[in-house]
């Protein structure tokens, strides 16, 4: 099995709000800074996001990549790679635990990234560290302040 990253962050919110701005792709580009455009292509029987287009632009690396969601119950998303200009793989998840009786939610954040171009393992894994840090700061900042 391929080496991920993972990181977790807790955030003063119950899991439902921490999940509803998960799920929210369309505001993406407002808070998570890289990705630039996001368009769910198609939803499942209760209408979340099955799979997702992202343009995303991170300086060096910019990428039009498609990716297929899985919703396990209303505490757990992942993800995988379906279609990229430039990586091989992009497998993820959240996994949300309610703290506290529910008010505040410990997110937990992993990611396997494997690009078309070589690269060392740790630049890589630095790479993935980096990504899944901004997006946990990103996801806090955005839960926590009232323009959710």
């Amino acid at each position: 099995m391929a080496e991920h990253t993972s990181s977790s962050i807790t955030i003063e919110a119950a899991p439902a709000d921490v999940m509803g701005v998960i799920a929210d792709f369309g505001r993406y580009p407002e808070w998570t800074g890289e990705v630039k455009e996001a368009e769910v292509l198609e939803k499942d029987d209760t209408g979340r996001a099955r799979q997702v287009r992202l343009l995303l632009d991170a300086g060096a690396i910019k990428d039009d990549h498609t990716l297929a969601y899985t919703w396990t119950g209303e505490h757990e998303v992942s993800w995988t790679l379906v279609k990229s200009q430039m990586l091989r793989a992009l497998d993820g998840s959240y996994r949300l635990a309610p703290l506290d009786g529910g008010t505040r939610t410990e997110v937990t954040y992993q990611l396997t990234v494997d690009v078309k171009i070589p690269m060392l393992g740790m630049i890589k894994r630095k790479a993935e560290k980096v990504i899944i840090d901004r997006a946990l700061a990103g996801l806090k900042k955005r839960v926590e302040s009232t323009d959710r």
